[in-house]
């Protein structure tokens, strides 16, 4: 958890209205993001069923409606356009074109590895750098931090699409 809460930290984001957490497995990522920020709504996602009811179940009394799981894939994700402030991915495999369409402009995504490989910070990350940046996003922030790792990226702003005449 210490990597995703440097993260946060770093991000940037000071009181999101909109935060989505990937592939969310049991729902620490989004319990989390929940507790660290208090008015935001929370929405967690796994492909998996089952996981996703097992983080429903943890969630508790929730009369707000903050924090809510369903099952999809990070690659087809059932949201909005421009829909969340800050997407955290700390498992699974990264789609970028997806976590770039559902984040406002100027919206950060965390990626979270916290159980990284041997190699260095830099070698694992170079080639996701370079896609993401292909996506759109471009680097605030990264290190290696008790036992794993963190990149904070910021979408930058859409270009509007030129008007068909």
């Amino acid at each position: 958890m210490l990597p995703l809460a440097t993260a946060v930290l770093r991000s940037g984001v000071n009181d999101p209205e909109r935060v989505l957490a990937l592939e969310c497995d049991r729902g620490d990522d989004a319990l989390f993001l929940a507790r660290e920020f208090p008015r935001a709504r929370v929405r967690g996602i796994d492909a998996s069923a089952e996981r996703v009811s097992r983080a429903r179940a943890r969630t508790g009394l929730d009369p707000e409606g903050r924090i809510a799981f369903k099952q999809g894939a990070p690659s087809n994700l059932p949201f909005p356009d421009d829909h969340f402030d800050l997407v955290v991915q700390a498992a699974g495999r990264l789609a970028p074109g997806e976590a770039a369409r559902v984040l406002r402009p100027d919206g950060r995504l965390v990626l979270v590895d916290a159980d990284p490989p041997r190699d260095p910070l830099r070698l694992r990350l170079r080639w996701r750098r370079r896609r993401l940046a292909r996506g759109g996003f471009e680097r605030l922030s990264e290190g290696d931090v008790g036992g794993g790792s963190f990149s904070v990226m910021r979408l930058r702003g859409r270009v509007p699409a030129p008007r068909s005449e």
